[in-house]
């Protein structure tokens, strides 16, 4: 995909870079030409996710907590730190919430010191369980302040605060994006989110764990066309957001359990367990804005993502798993 970040190379900073998503952006920003630091504390990111350009003259990786202040000299920044499913952000939600709040903050104050542009990745979370649908970015959302995933819902919300407060006191160039439900190569198998969850036990035979009755919705967008609007809107003149990025095609869990065991051939059973606190009934995102201003939509249908994602996940399986079998 070509756009105008790839006319002049760049110092592009990505934190969160060994991570699902920031380890497919530092190998499009590579790919492209620029020098790319990736900063992680392999809360979540691992090393395998970046070993394909562990060796690029122009890939730098710093192990560090972005909780922590760091002095760096880039012009672009990328922030995408902060555990993003629920088994790893409520693990330690102090911890998730300092990675929001601080984190974002430090980061922001490295983007106004050497006046870098600064975009982060905020959550269609913000929205918590909403009376609106599909959700428009003028919708301040309904969201539980106080349940088990406040860490996350809160602190993205603070972040977007900060972000605005940043760029309207110290007009640093700041940029939102909301990201839905994505999905593709370089997701940890024991994150526990839906799509993962759902492929990792139909390939291993287990019963297939649905909450509540399978009717609650998301919509789902391959990780590629996600990385295509994350350039796009970093790149975007006079407008900072923020806009939500997504599929605005909407499948029930139900649905998209039965898709994953056609397309595996599995013979795993469905079994239905009680819904999470504050789990959201519906999701799905009105990309409107997207469209207007980034001349953007997701190109990946949902079959087409999942008979990329699965393959990953079954290679993944074999080497992981030869060792352990008697």
């Amino acid at each position: 995909m070509q756009n105008s970040l790839f006319i002049q190379k760049k110092r592009v900073l990505v934190t969160g870079g060994a991570g699902f998503i920031g380890s497919l952006l530092c190998a499009r920003l590579l790919d492209a030409g620029h020098t790319v630091i990736c900063l992680d504390n392999f809360f979540t990111g691992t090393r395998e996710n970046l070993e394909p350009f562990l060796d690029n003259r122009n890939f730098e990786l710093i192990r560090h907590d972005i909780t922590q202040p760091i002095f760096l000299e880039v012009d672009r920044v990328f922030n995408l730190a902060c555990p993003a499913s629920p088994i790893h952000y409520q693990y330690n939600p102090i911890k998730t919430l300092k990675t929001s709040i601080l984190g974002t903050m430090h980061m922001l104050g490295l983007a106004k010191r050497v006046k870098a542009r600064i975009l982060h990745a905020s959550t269609s979370e913000v929205y918590g369980d909403p009376h609106v649908h599909p959700q428009t970015e003028d919708y301040w959302g309904n969201v539980n302040p106080i349940g088990i995933r406040s860490c996350y819902d809160e602190g993205k919300r603070a972040a977007e605060t900060l972000m605005m407060d940043y760029m309207r006191e110290q007009r640093v160039d700041s940029k939102i994006v909301r990201i839905f439900n994505t999905y593709g190569p370089n997701m940890r198998a024991d994150d526990g989110r839906v799509v993962s969850n759902f492929i990792v036990q139909a390939l291993t035979g287990q019963d297939i764990t649905i909450y509540g009755e399978g009717r609650q919705t998301r919509s789902f967008c391959y990780v590629d066309d996600l990385v295509d609007v994350l350039l796009l809107m970093m790149e975007k003149d006079n407008f900072c957001g923020p806009v939500n990025i997504g599929n605005p095609v909407e499948f029930t869990i139900l649905e998209l359990a039965e898709k994953i065991l056609g397309m595996t051939g599995s013979k795993s059973k469905l079994v239905f367990k009680p819904l999470p606190q504050d789990d959201p009934t519906q999701r799905r995102p009105d990309i409107s804005l997207a469209r207007k201003e980034l001349g953007w939509e997701p190109k990946i249908k949902l079959d087409a993502g999942l008979e990329k994602t699965i393959p990953y996940f079954d290679n993944w399986l074999v080497h992981n798993t030869k060792d352990t079998k008697s």
